[in-house]
């Protein structure tokens, strides 16, 4: 049945690859929407999204609007007998999403209504949730506000960063899609409308929001490094330089509460100590503007300038 299944798959960035691999494996894709070429770098070189890069390998039409908003007879043209989004990064015309006799179906990185938006995963860590998942949905014309076809849950662990997560929801999401697919082909699918009041979003991460705050609890600052990791990355600013951070852990130590949040209080050999409302942040991993990841441990070993006292985000504004 999935074989005759006709699928224009409209995506583009890491998190689809596997979804529309799987489609290539179980159905009959006649067309792959991306985003269209950025260039990158001082040489301005092009790049494809990871979405195009399986599309040419598989020989697949591959059609990049700059805005799909008007320029879509050419999806249409194909005559797919369902759509199937996933991060493509527009908003899809109601003309495109009327069209297929199964609908326009769009795999989601959150359990909807939780976090609609562009950045789930990086939300869910950051605002501390406890679980996340996958929701398979029917769009209509509003942002993650269609019903409810099936949903797959996930644990969010300390150990997650937004790498770990979005690597695991990546593969729950293929998984949830194929194994949902036959259910919507006979009508033998749920459709749950979403209710409005438990609605929260997940908006794309914004560049004033990757400045850690230290005025903030232990908990919150730890969820905030990691649900930024490795992509864009949280930093703070030390000595008027931009320090990107990686790997930290909370400390529960109330031994500083007579210094100032965002002071470094405490150095050993792996690692420093930021003060902040009820404990201290250990950082062992960063990454300086124009270099390489390092641990502070090798940061440390080559650098004997005292950071004790020092406080970072001095002159930057970080609001309590």
């Amino acid at each position: 049945m999935l074989k005759d299944l006709k699928v224009v798959f409209m995506g583009t960035p890491d998190f689809c690859v596997p979804i529309l691999e799987s489609l290539i494996e179980n159905c009959n894709v006649i067309g792959v929407v991306s985003q269209p070429d950025k260039e990158v770098g001082r040489k301005k070189e092009i790049k494809f999204s990871p979405i195009k890069e399986v599309a040419l390998k598989n020989n697949l039409n591959i059609f990049q609007p700059i805005k799909i908003k008007t320029n879509y007879q050419d999806i249409l043209d194909l005559n797919p007998d369902i759509i199937i989004t996933c991060a493509y990064g527009q908003i899809i015309p109601k003309a495109i999403l009327d069209y297929p006799k199964y609908g326009c179906i769009n795999v989601h990185a959150s359990l909807l209504p939780k976090l609609r938006g562009g950045a789930p995963i990086h939300h869910a860590i950051i605002d501390g949730y406890n679980e996340t998942g996958i929701t398979i949905m029917y769009m209509d014309e509003g942002m993650d506000s269609g019903d409810i076809i099936e949903q797959s849950v996930t644990k969010i662990e300390d150990s997650d960063t937004v790498e770990t997560l979005h690597d695991r929801l990546s593969l729950m999401g293929r998984d949830l899609l194929i194994k949902t697919l036959p259910s919507i082909i006979d009508g033998t699918n749920k459709r749950i409308k979403q209710d409005e009041k438990d609605v929260t979003f997940g908006y794309n991460i914004k560049r004033k929001e990757e400045l850690i705050n230290f005025n903030k609890t232990s908990r919150e600052v730890f969820n905030h490094i990691r649900g930024l990791n490795p992509f864009p990355g949280g930093y703070f600013t030390l000595n008027k330089k931009t320090v990107k951070v990686y790997k930290v852990n909370e400390i529960n130590d109330n031994k500083y509460q007579d210094k100032e949040n965002g002071e470094i209080v405490k150095i050993d050999k792996e690692s420093f100590y930021i003060k902040v409302i009820d404990g201290l942040i250990q950082v062992l991993e960063i990454k300086f503007e124009g270099k390489k990841k390092m641990k502070v441990q090798d940061f440390l070993n080559g650098n004997q300038n005292n950071l004790l006292g020092i406080i970072v985000n001095k002159g930057v504004n970080n609001e309590k």
